[in-house]
């Protein structure tokens, strides 16, 4: 992929069993759009805001752990929808946080929607393709 090609999917996940379960299961449903990996807040912001002098191409779609190093996921979401570049970037928050704060938090900050990642491999692998499926297949993601 080039510097001028966006991924289809942003996966931001510091953890590499999910990020490989999370490919896989975009695989498993024949999903082969691209796809980027951020492993932690810092990193997504680079990717999605750039450096200052530059204007990244978005992807269609952002899965969004919450719990990050360095600047974790809540904050992650927050800039984005400071920035109106990425107010309307899809942003699915994928992550084991059941708790109500995360997401109240999460839907107040503009998430479009909250996934809590199954501990079943075929749960999992089934979540996340319906995720990606929807995203990259049904969706009509802003011009």
């Amino acid at each position: 992929m080039t510097v001028q090609e966006a991924p289809d999917v942003l996966v931001v996940e510091d953890n590499p069993d999910d990020v490989e379960l999370t490919l896989r299961a975009l695989r498993r449903m024949h999903l082969t759009n691209p796809v980027r990996v951020a492993r932690d807040g810092v990193e997504a912001l680079e990717v999605l805001l750039g450096d200052g002098t530059t204007r990244p191409p978005l992807p269609r779609v952002v899965l969004l752990d919450l719990k990050l190093p360095r600047v974790g996921g809540l904050e992650v979401l927050a800039r984005l929808r400071q920035e109106e570049r990425t107010r309307t970037l899809p942003v699915v928050v994928l992550t084991s946080s059941r708790e109500e704060p995360d997401v109240k938090q999460a839907y107040a900050l503009g998430v479009n929607s909250y996934v809590v990642k199954p501990v079943e491999f075929e749960k999992f692998v089934d979540a996340v393709g319906r995720v990606g499926q929807y995203w990259l297949l049904l969706n009509l993601p802003p011009a």
